[in-house]
């Protein structure tokens, strides 16, 4: 079967400002044509897909169920091109803007509170961000960076090392008082875990010299870590989190370590990108500016 010729881009945008408006009217007032040149544009595309898109009552027009399903498809396609355009124009500028998968505790907590000084460094760019907390395909996604924590295995794409961290654990310090005098004291409590991260409490109690098959009175799981130290702070138990994803103020609001072993994560955190994105101007700034980012935090002693 011969492939149907594709409508053209003056008959799509013709019929989704028609389709918006459910009004030729308004649609030729938007594009600046007239009311006969958008009718045109409609019959030529009904005529072309062999199928009625507007019901035409007296001088009202309205969308077949056909019409309102092409119409939705259509404004998503030119909304994706416009934002493409605007995205391979600022390429080799100064300009433009990239579209970040961010982990959303490490975005709050360590990338969020820098932003400031990118943008005193890179005035006319912007950092669009949304979250993504499992890989995914960048071909499938609008996404043209990531931020990733685990292994550095990522397809067609490069991964650029930012830092590793290390996981402590802290509790309200009116929950433990003083009763943590040995390790195996933490089992008395409930233990506060990452569900993205289930093994993490194994680790601790092979550093801590506790069997692996101890158990607590109790266990909790949160995916994100946010909802983890939040967790702490309300005294559910003891959570095992990352050290640089505990804000300021939990500390002050009454959170403390409460034990001082602590354990390297397994994974680390890294800047995921395609490689065909090495050319992109905003990419290749912010890239720069957050491996410098990372490696001052790297340098950094812990508190």
């Amino acid at each position: 079967m011969p492939l149907a010729r594709l409508p053209s881009m003056s008959a799509l945008i013709a019929f989704e400002a028609a389709a918006r408006h459910e009004s030729f009217t308004h649609a030729a007032r938007e594009l600046c044509l007239t009311e006969s040149a958008i009718s045109r544009q409609i019959n030529g595309l009904e005529s072309s897909l062999q199928i009625q898109l507007f019901v035409r009552v007296k001088q009202r027009v309205m969308l077949t169920k056909a019409g309102s399903l092409y119409s939705e498809q259509v404004r998503d396609i030119l909304r994706t091109l416009e934002r493409n355009t605007i995205s391979i124009a600022a390429h080799g500028s100064g300009e433009g803007s990239l579209e970040l998968a961010v982990l959303p505790t490490f975005a709050t907590e360590w990338l969020i509170p820098r932003l400031p000084g990118f943008y005193e460094q890179h005035p006319k760019m912007k950092v669009n961000m949304g979250v993504k907390t499992n890989p995914f395909s960048f071909e499938e996604e609008h996404f043209e960076a990531a931020i990733h924590h685990g292994k550095p295995i990522w397809p067609r794409a490069t991964s650029d090392f930012l830092f590793r961290e290390e996981m402590i654990l802290v509790a309200r310090a009116d929950l433990i008082g003083t009763s943590i005098k040995k390790t195996a004291d933490v089992l008395k409590f409930p233990l506060l875990y990452s569900t993205t991260r289930p093994e993490s409490w194994k680790q601790w109690f092979a550093a801590a010299g506790i069997p692996s098959n101890s158990t607590p009175v109790q266990s909790f799981g949160f995916e994100l870590h946010s909802m983890l130290v939040r967790a702490a702070q309300s005294g559910l138990g003891i959570a095992l989190v990352p050290g640089f994803l505990v804000p300021e103020q939990a500390w002050r609001d009454g959170l403390v370590r409460a034990h001082e072993i602590s354990i390297p994560a397994d994974d680390s955190y890294y800047l995921v990108y395609p490689n065909n994105m090495r050319h992109s101007a905003p990419l290749e700034a912010f890239r720069e500016w957050i491996l410098e980012q990372a490696q001052k935090f790297g340098n950094e002693k812990p508190n």
